[in-house]
């Protein structure tokens, strides 16, 4: 009965407009009232989530991708990679899928990849011949490299949420080769949907200024490489690297490029604080809804129904598979990483699958959520930039669906996609 209490409170809140943590604080602490538990462990709870050294790491990777965002990399970048790859049939896609592979691993972050190279390259794909829905559909799924990629603060919420089960360097590493596989299915995609409809080939600028692009380019792209790289060398911890990458970064932005005006810095200031304060209350309610979970032993209830539809591991993956896409449609990410990570990774890992490829399946889903509709972040931004009914990309946007997809399959079903480099590079 305490069960049914917390879930259907949540989700009652969650339909009369409450936000989500709020509406999983309020769940708990009524459950909590329901059971005769004393209201002072939820607040222990609460406390307790938020008393974790690796959280530190999450402002710092939302202000390097909020420096990123409004520092002019994203121009150089883009002109690099037309230069690079503009010369295939429908060249700006290509361009579009490949900057946002570079650029969600400085950025971290979907929702910035879309917002810094779709307002470049949504119109200027548009004035170059290519229909807006293809634009949109390109620069949005494209987006979830910053998901996947490494650094990504969403990785740093499951390792929380996972309880020590899988490391974040781990997962960092974890997410570049099925990250890459991403970008080079979005590629195809683009290419084929390109040819059919016939768009244009952007012209090479030549080989000394490709050079000049890359030159200029190359120190703000570095900035992901020092991240993953102090973590990998073991030079720095992740919050130490985080914070390393903010200092390069600044550096790079203010002395070399010196394209961060004051206003942009405190802009990005005030971006980073909205966004760590909305996840370090999602962390500290989550982590009292948690505990309850544990309490009426969810996992074991989840696993002997999913065994109760099959016992075959396939199905069950694929079960679980299909309620994280449902699931992604209607929730923030966030919040379904700290609510969903306690009761499906010990179902996932009774199935035989390894914690940090869990994750990784789980950035994926959850991200594919950032693109779909009614709560597609990515989307509805992608849609306002270029000016269109959202309903029109929808309709066109299935063959990138279908790339995505592909590799979440591999990624469910080959375990070495997602654990050959961590455990080459790190036993």
């Amino acid at each position: 009965m305490g069960l049914l209490v917390l879930f259907g409170l949540f989700f009652f809140l969650m339909a009369w407009g409450v936000p989500i943590a709020f509406a999983l604080g309020i769940a708990s602490l009524a459950t909590f009232l329901f059971e005769g538990i004393s209201p002072a462990i939820a607040f222990q709870r609460v406390i307790g989530g938020l008393s974790i050294y690796s959280l530190i790491a999450v402002p710092f990777f939302v202000f390097a991708g909020e420096l990123m965002l409004r520092g002019g990399i994203g121009i150089k970048l883009v002109r690099l990679c037309l230069a690079l790859v503009g010369r295939v049939r429908g060249g700006l896609g290509q361009v579009n899928v490949v900057s946002s592979m570079i650029f969600g691993g400085i950025s971290g972050s979907a929702v910035a990849d879309t917002s810094a190279l779709g307002s470049m390259l949504i119109p200027m794909m548009e004035k170059a011949g290519y229909d807006k829905d293809y634009a949109v559909n390109v620069t949005v799924t494209s987006s979830l490299a910053g998901i996947v990629i490494p650094p990504s603060h969403n990785m740093v919420l499951y390792a929380l949420a996972a309880g020590g089960a899988a490391s974040i360097s781990n997962l960092f590493i974890a997410g570049i080769v099925p990250g890459i596989l991403m970008c080079l299915s979005l590629c195809v995609a683009a290419y084929i949907v390109a040819v059919k409809r016939n768009y244009p080939r952007a012209a090479f600028p030549g080989i000394a200024q490709t050079l000049r692009y890359a030159a200029d380019a190359i120190p703000g792209i570095l900035t992901g490489f020092i991240i993953v790289g102090g973590v990998l060398s073991g030079v720095f911890t992740v919050t130490e690297s985080a914070a390393i990458g903010v200092i390069y970064a600044l550096i790079i932005i203010v002395f070399l490029y010196r394209s961060l005006s004051f206003a942009d810095l405190v802009v990005s200031l005030k971006a980073t604080v909205r966004t760590t304060a909305m996840v370090m209350i999602l962390v500290a309610t989550a982590a009292s809804f948690a505990y309850l979970l544990s309490i009426y032993r969810t996992p074991e209830l989840v696993m002997a129904t999913l065994t109760g539809i099959s016992d075959n591991p396939i199905i069950i993956l694929l079960l679980i598979n299909v309620a994280f896409l449902i699931l992604g449609c209607f929730m923030d990410m966030a919040a379904l990483i700290l609510i969903c990570t306690p009761i499906f990774l010990p179902v996932a890992m009774t199935a035989g699958v390894d914690p940090v490829q869990f994750g990784i399946l789980m950035m994926m889903n959850l991200g594919l959520g950032l693109t779909t509709p009614p709560v597609g972040a990515c989307l509805f931004l992608g849609c306002s930039i270029a000016k269109i009914p959202m309903e029109k990309t929808i309709l066109t946007i299935w063959p990138f669906y279908l790339a995505i997809l592909v590799v979440l399959m591999m990624v469910t079903f080959i375990p070495g996609i997602s654990l050959w480099l961590p455990n080459l590079l790190l036993g």
